[in-house]
């Protein structure tokens, strides 16, 4: 079959990764899409399962990194499409361990878009590379304001000064090389399959354990929370409506101080489990601050609404409450990722083929 387009989506078997392909593998039968993925903690093919048997899916087990398979990867399929989400993303492990974001995050995106001025050769019609960035590379905002596009970039973790970084090499090659690029800077994401050190799913999972609820200083922190659903439909709306050089930020219009979505997180967690009001709101423990935790993130969406036409679908409550649901009802699925069994998905699916 002759295929409409080819797309590379690298970390697609992480948590946004894997509900992108979803709807693009389903959405649009007509494209190929290759799942470019290390496979490294958070990466879980088993977020996958449900459609990895499709035609139009393929995965090819890479790190981004490797210029050399990479290359391989783009001399085999041909990809005229590159979005790029593979990433490392936790604060608290960017904190611990800074230099392996940098690796990934800074060399691994330069590497690829090596790959695309290499195989395009300057022929760059019907070409992308849009590039998946975070609302943290513009820093802490007070009480009030949002971050727009023009937001001077101001980062406070090695996480968001490696995406910084990496957004600025994206635009370095569209300037320099005349790549044809589009990045998206997104907020918080939570939903299904989301790997369970984040705030969402760790409460979650500790409420159904009874286990404490560590919120950060006093809880007081601000984030603009994104439905992940609405975000792959923001990414498809970019990927096929975006125009080349720009950036576009992706938010839910949802800001919550952490404490007060915990709370609330536990109200849910409560009534889903029949247990008494209030039980779960006792497990919540107050823990020393993260070192430069920013105050408080926002996105002004306005420009994808206007020139795009995209805006979310779901109010917070009614997510949150679809999220606790999965989880409740996914309960393999979490024990398989806490205790690492997950890790052996890829082996018994793919090794032995």
């Amino acid at each position: 079959m002759e295929y409409q387009k080819t797309i590379a989506i690298t970390g697609g078997a992480g948590f946004i990764g894997s509900h992108v392909i979803r709807l693009l593998v389903k959405k649009y039968p007509a494209y190929r899409i290759v799942n470019v993925d290390a496979l490294t903690y958070a990466g879980n093919l088993e977020n996958l399962k449900d459609i990895d048997q499709l035609p139009n899916y393929i995965f090819e087990h890479a790190d981004i990194c490797d210029e050399r398979h990479i290359d391989e990867l783009f001399g085999k399929y041909g990809f005229n499409t590159v979005i790029h989400l593979a990433a490392e993303s936790h604060v608290d492990r960017s904190i611990m361990d800074p230099l392996s974001f940098v690796k990934t995050n800074v060399l691994g995106t330069a590497a690829l878009l090596n790959s695309c001025r290499k195989h395009w050769r300057d022929n760059y019609s019907d070409k992308l590379f849009y590039h998946i960035s975070t609302d943290e590379v513009y820093g802490s905002l007070g009480e009030t304001g949002f971050f727009t596009e023009e937001t001077s970039y101001d980062p406070r973790s090695p996480y968001s000064a490696s995406k910084a970084a990496s957004d600025h090499l994206v635009m370095a090659y569209y300037h320099t090389y005349n790549l044809p690029v589009v990045i998206s800077n997104c907020s918080n994401n939570y939903g299904s399959h989301h790997f369970p050190e984040k705030l969402i799913p760790l409460m979650i999972n500790n409420i159904k354990h009874n286990k404490p609820l560590p919120v950060y200083g006093k809880g007081e922190n601000v984030r603009d929370w994104l439905w992940v659903e609405d975000h792959a439909r923001a990414i498809d709306t970019i990927l096929h409506k975006g125009k080349i050089g720009e950036t576009y930020n992706i938010g839910g219009n949802n800001e919550w101080r952490n404490i007060d979505l915990v709370k609330l997180l536990c109200a849910i967690m409560d009534d889903s489990l029949g247990r008494p009001k209030g039980q779960s709101e006792r497990l919540i423990t107050f823990v020393k601050d993260r070192s430069g935790h920013d105050l408080r993130y926002a996105i002004d969406a306005s420009k994808l609404k206007k020139e795009l036409g995209w805006e979310p679908s779901l109010q917070f409550e009614e997510g949150l409450k679809r999220t606790v649901d999965w989880y409740l009802q996914n309960e393999e699925w979490i024990d398989r990722v806490t205790s690492g069994q997950y890790q052996q998905y890829y082996a018994e699916q793919y090794v032995k083929r």
